[in-house]
């Protein structure tokens, strides 16, 4: 590990989104880069403008596209769309997916566990009455009821995160999974889904996602490919019951 405590892996991404951000700011400046995205339909096009947004929620927000692959983001707009209203949804980890599904959904309750990025969400969302984003952080414990695999989160319990979903009464349309401790968020968040409801579970190509994945019952449809802002491909799954 660096003095910083961070992996080189973890600086290395830190380094390359800020050279990316620094770049589109250049490209506007001079006018060689439009402040305005392309349409999403226009994939390509969509994600080489997206590139320079990397790490940056509202940014992407801006976008109007969740985090997601391509393919993910335009199965779950359709499945949106055709979907009998009200719309209630359940979000592990905020950003712009939340801000992207208030614009289709009805009632959305959004959970985020980094204090200082869910106080900025929770600002910049303030007045959004459909939404409803709670920061719920990690609390030390040397053996924590449910943990979290990520770099840097040792000794963390994430079991009232997890858990965060009981506080909210009745059946969601959708629940999306895309922040810590995912393996526990799935197996609590599928007895929640409403009848035909879906679970967006996003990077789900990692290993202990994928055994957590098979092990849930649920059945998987892989939606892999480019995904805004990363210049690498990725897969998100949504599953459904039956």
């Amino acid at each position: 590990m660096s003095t910083s405590g961070r992996s080189p892996l973890s600086l290395a991404k830190q380094s390359y989104a800020a050279s990316l951000k620094a770049v589109g700011r250049g490209l506007t400046k001079t006018g060689l880069a439009k402040e305005t995205a392309p349409p999403v339909e226009q994939r390509w096009r969509h994600w080489t403008h997206s590139l320079t947004k990397v790490y940056d929620s509202l940014a992407m927000a801006k976008l109007d596209v969740p985090w997601w692959t391509y393919d993910a983001i335009a199965a779950v707009d359709a499945w949106l769309s055709a979907r009998d209203r009200p719309i209630r949804v359940y979000e592990y980890g905020s950003g712009a997916s939340t801000v992207w599904l208030s614009r289709r959904a009805d009632e959305i309750h959004s959970v985020e566990h980094h204090k200082g990025f869910g106080e900025m969400m929770q600002a910049e969302l303030a007045g959004e009455e459909k939404i409803s984003l709670r920061v719920i952080e990690p609390v030390a414990n040397d053996n924590p009821v449910i943990a979290s695999q990520k770099e840097g989160h040792a000794g963390l319990d994430f079991a009232a995160y997890v858990d965060s979903i009981d506080d909210v009464a009745g059946e969601f349309d959708l629940v999306v999974i895309d922040g810590r401790a995912r393996e526990a968020c799935l197996e609590k968040a599928k007895d929640r889904l409403a009848p035909g409801g879906i679970i967006v579970f996003d990077n789900s190509r990692r290993r202990r996602y994928v055994e957590a994945i098979a092990a849930s019952g649920l059945k998987e449809t892989i939606h892999a490919g480019l995904t805004p802002t990363l210049p690498y491909p990725e897969r998100t799954s949504v599953l459904t019951k039956g």
